[in-house]
C-alpha cells in the first residue's frame, strides 16, 4: 500500500515536470515562425519589421503594450495583434504550442540589444 501511494505521487510529479517543461516554449521553434513569411497565413515575417528581433528585447518583461492604435495586456495579446495588424495572418490560441514558442523566442531576446548576430564566418 504504501510503495502505490509513493509510485502514485511519483507519477503526479513526473507528470507535471512534463507540463511545465513543453509549456515553456521551444525558443528556436519561435525563431523559424518569427522568420517564416507565411507564418499564422501571413504576407509578411515578423522580422520584416523586427529584424533579428530589433525592438522587442524587454517585451517578454512587459505587462502592457500599445500597438497599432490598440493596448494588449499580455505578450500574447501583442502577438496576435501584430500577427493580424501587420502581418494580416490568423490569430494564435493564446494556449497554443506555437504561441508558447512564440513568447519563448521574444523571451530569449531579452538583452539582445546592441549585440550583432553570428556571421557564421
Amino acid at each position: 500500500m504504501k510503495s502505490a501511494k509513493i509510485m502514485l505521487i511519483s507519477l503526479l510529479v513526473l507528470g507535471l515536470a512534463v507540463t511545465f517543461s513543453f509549456a515553456a516554449g521551444d525558443a528556436a521553434k519561435g525563431k523559424a515562425m518569427f522568420n517564416d513569411p507565411k507564418f499564422a497565413g501571413g504576407s509578411k515575417s515578423c522580422s520584416a519589421c523586427h529584424p533579428n528581433g530589433k525592438g522587442l528585447e524587454k517585451a517578454g518583461e512587459k505587462k502592457d503594450f500599445s500597438i497599432m492604435g490598440g493596448t494588449q495586456k499580455s505578450l500574447e495579446e501583442a502577438v496576435n495583434a501584430c500577427i493580424v495588424g501587420a502581418n494580416k495572418g490568423k490569430a494564435l490560441d493564446v494556449k497554443s504550442p506555437q504561441m508558447q514558442d512564440m513568447v519563448a523566442y521574444i523571451k530569449s531576446l531579452k538583452g539582445a540589444a546592441g549585440k550583432k548576430p553570428a556571421s557564421g564566418y
